[in-house]
């Protein structure tokens, strides 16, 4: 899809033509599940697989038409030589899977295919008797390799025509009635096509370029954000039926994924029509292997999980949480009833917090954050804070990078910056000159929150309100944690279940740059075979040897 119709499917002068149309919706015969189930991905696990298990469909011997079942399913196809070339990212696959399955669809193939006729009219045909719903990507703009509605129309034995309501669309949009022109090859589509247009009522807001459909294929544009807008506005109309959605439990384990298996098969074989996945974590900071669970009925999914967990040694099973930040009050404020020695310090560090937030503005608050375990603690804390009181504002931030950072840091304060959606600066170091930049680039900034705690150096006489110095540039240092131990620290982060640097889990109890940080002595210990192997830093005890691995240390 080139520039021309990215602008057509953008929308312009003529979107308040199409208010009035109100095609009918289309019937679509939904597909059998008859329960099969795909052999094991591998001999160790029968009937356990990572994702959802292959169902066979019954076709009807009169059309060739998926008879009724309870869950829908879907086969995707994506269209484009560019895909196929490396040239292009596919998006779109994960995009319609996800959501897909958000409304109970089994997605069960995907097919990547290149711009040619007989190719595509093939896979349709193929695709449109064996699934509930087949959705194209790609293939409909106004160029001589957009091939999609001619070989959608070839798959049902049909040829594109000019659509009077396209033509009326595109001729008012492009001021041309050349039926042979670029942009009327977007009119051109399958006989019994049917155009379907969307509305956000929410919002007030319609689509101003229909999608395609010919029975049960629904033809999207390739351009991600245009097949995005598109599914938002129609995907719950056209694929989602009312009471269907996968319920799913997870379950996360402590044992690694080969000491649970018999247990997991016992379970698989006991629940046929639950569908499982096991998926391994060589390297996570709290589980080594996730169970899934999914089902239409959730009576079935509690007592599947019941019985799964009866099975296994105490211990094994952690109410772990893949996401504490989009909601984080919901989980700050349990943490200190499960863990009361974080009471004090928690609601010490917020009341600092609210003090700055009330001091300044979001403009002029901005945290210094680099990654390590004391500067995560500070920004989850003011991150929550911010979207307490200012729902709509970005929290400022500034990186300071040194010369050898560790690159797992790095990766994981850009992981942070897209976690937390913050507003960053990344600017090189020395601190003293980077602060000098900050406000340079952004010249509203009166306090910077940092990660500071006394047990850092030249740290023991702060204030949690301390300007800085007269010859460094001019802001409040607030330092929330000032007076938190090590463990109030690693209470807090691993209470959260938040992701960390994991640095952390190879003996590194503080972090510094390349040249000037070890794995901490302290935590060395011996594996199964004899090397050496350093244990994770929220195991150290001795919280004064906390900067014991930096090589400039006193201790």
């Amino acid at each position: 899809m080139n520039l021309i119709s990215q602008v057509l499917w953008q929308g312009g002068r003529w979107g308040a033509a199409i208010k009035s149309v109100n095609p009918a919706r289309r019937t679509v015969t939904p597909a059998v599940n008859t329960l099969g189930r795909r052999r094991s991905y591998r001999a160790s696990f029968p009937g356990v697989h990572r994702g959802l298990h292959t169902t066979f469909v019954r076709m009807s011997e009169q059309n060739g038409i998926p008879e009724a079942s309870s869950v829908p399913t879907a086969g995707i196809i994506i269209i484009g030589d560019e895909i196929l070339k490396g040239q292009t990212r596919d998006t779109n696959t994960h995009f319609l899977s996800k959501h897909l399955h958000s409304y109970g669809v089994k997605v069960q193939r995907v097919s990547v295919i290149p711009d040619d006729v007989p190719t595509i009219a093939k896979e349709v045909a193929q695709f449109s008797k064996a699934y509930t719903f087949v959705l194209t990507s790609g293939g409909i703009g106004p160029t001589h390799d957009d091939l999609t509605f001619e070989g959608v129309a070839a798959a049902f034995e049909e040829k594109v025509h000019p659509h009077p309501l396209l033509v009326k669309l595109i001729s008012g949009f492009f001021k041309t009635d050349d039926l042979s022109s670029p942009a009327m090859k977007m009119a051109h589509i399958p006989e019994s096509a049917e155009l379907h247009f969307g509305e956000d009522k929410s919002k007030g807001v319609k689509s101003r370029y229909p999608i395609i459909s010919v029975k049960n294929v629904t033809i999207f544009p390739g351009v991600p954000h245009l097949l995005e807008r598109a599914f938002a506005l129609l995907g719950e109309k056209l694929f989602h039926r009312p009471g269907m959605g996968f319920k799913v439990h997870r379950v996360f384990l402590t044992a690694d994924e080969v000491s649970i298996a018999t247990y997991l098969n016992d379970t698989v074989a006991k629940y046929p029509s639950v569908s499982f996945g096991s998926y391994p974590k060589l390297f996570h900071s709290y589980y080594k292997t996730k169970i899934t669970m999914e089902s239409l009925d959730e009576e079935i999914l509690q007592e599947a999980e019941q019985y799964f967990k009866s099975q296994l040694e105490e211990g094994t099973v952690i109410d772990y949480m893949e996401d504490t930040v989009t909601s984080p009050w919901d989980y700050i404020d349990n943490l200190s009833v499960l863990n009361p020695s974080l009471e004090a310090p928690l609601q010490e560090a917020l009341d600092i917090l609210n003090q700055c937030f009330d001091r300044y503005s979001p403009e002029e608050i901005c945290i210094c954050y680099n990654g390590g375990k004391d500067c995560l603690v500070v920004l989850h804390l003011a991150y929550a804070l911010m979207q307490k009181k200012y729902p709509k504002n970005k929290l400022q931030a500034v990186y300071i990078t040194e010369p050898k950072a560790f690159p797992q840091v790095t990766e994981f304060v850009q992981h942070s910056v897209n976690r937390y959606d913050l507003d960053c600066d990344i600017i090189p170091g020395p601190m003293k000159a980077a602060l000098a930049k900050v406000l340079e680039n952004r010249p509203k900034i009166k306090a910077m929150i940092m990660g500071t705690r006394r047990s850092d150096p030249y740290s023991d006489e702060l204030d949690f309100f301390s300007p800085t110095d007269k010859d460094w540039p001019a802001m409040m240092r607030v330092n929330p944690i000032l007076n938190w131990k090590y463990s109030n620290v690693w209470d807090f982060i691993r209470g959260l279940y938040l992701p960390y640097c994991p640095l952390y889990d190879r003996g590194y109890t503080s972090l510094g740059s390349q040249d000037n940080t070890l794995p901490n002595p302290l935590l060395e210990t011996r594996d199964r075979i004899g090397q050496v192997v350093y244990l994770p830093a929220y195991t150290l005890k001795e919280e004064d040897m906390e900067r014991k691995g930096r090589i400039s240390s006193k201790h």
